[in-house]
């Protein structure tokens, strides 16, 4: 084999072509790592994963096509030796849960060093039982047996809150100021977390497991100051 076939091989994935072009120039630097393609879609994903077998695959948790665990499903069907390392803006402890196993390799936040994400490329290509967590040890602790309502992220329960007072995608776009695509990614994300199947079936769980909950002790009001309750809002 030459030096070429030696290198690691890497597909990236993120449906922003910048972060896309800042991977490739921080991957190419290293001489035993060469980029092999680059998708922002499920599907493309999943085909340049299946036609080029890449070593590890760099796979952004939002991406359009698909919800992230299918898409994960997919590749380890069409290219099994692939390791993949999500990379993602938020922790989601649930949802790493079901990414690993699902066969993940690796979870990182997008905030990580390029020293660390280099590391983790080459941790998890020379060892395949390897798999490397970059999530803080209190959202560690908190990976267990199953999805939980309580694990959202804080703009995951934003959304569901709008969800709850019946805005649609749009809506709730314009009031938090992201794009509907966004919002449809978080919804994704939402449904994994909560095994949900709809919007309502998501508002619905997420209210129950809220109602089986211990009743908190509400913090002594100063005098003066009056609590009001929110109506219709999904508080977990």
């Amino acid at each position: 084999m030459n030096d070429q076939d030696d290198r690691i091989t890497i597909l990236l994935v993120d449906d922003h072509a910048l972060v896309r072009e800042g991977l490739r120039e921080i991957l190419e630097t290293q001489p035993d790592m060469r980029v092999v393609g680059e998708a922002e879609d499920s599907g493309t994903t999943v085909a340049l994963a299946g036609d080029r077998q890449p070593d590890v695959i760099l796979l952004d948790i939002e991406i359009p096509g698909g919800e992230v665990t299918a898409t994960v499903n997919q590749i380890r069907s069409c290219s099994a030796g692939s390791r993949v390392i999500i990379l993602s803006m938020y922790e989601g402890p649930q949802l790493v849960h079901a990414l690993l196993a699902a066969g993940i390799r690796g979870y990182l936040l997008k905030s990580v060093h390029w020293q660390e994400l280099v590391a983790a490329i080459r941790a998890v290509h020379a060892d395949r039982d390897r798999i490397v967590l970059g999530v803080s040890r209190e959202s560690l602790g908190y990976i267990g047996p199953g999805p939980s309502p309580g694990t959202l992220s804080a703009r995951e329960l934003e959304v569901l809150d709008l969800v709850a007072q019946a805005l649609s995608n749009g809506q709730i776009a314009a009031r938090l100021q992201l794009t509907e695509a966004t919002v449809k990614r978080h919804l994704q994300n939402i449904f994994v977390k909560l095994g949900a199947v709809s919007r309502l079936d998501a508002v619905n769980k997420a209210t129950e497991w809220q109602r089986r909950q211990p009743a908190a002790v509400p913090p002594r009001e100063r005098p003066g100051h009056g609590h009001r309750s929110g109506q219709g809002r999904v508080t977990i």
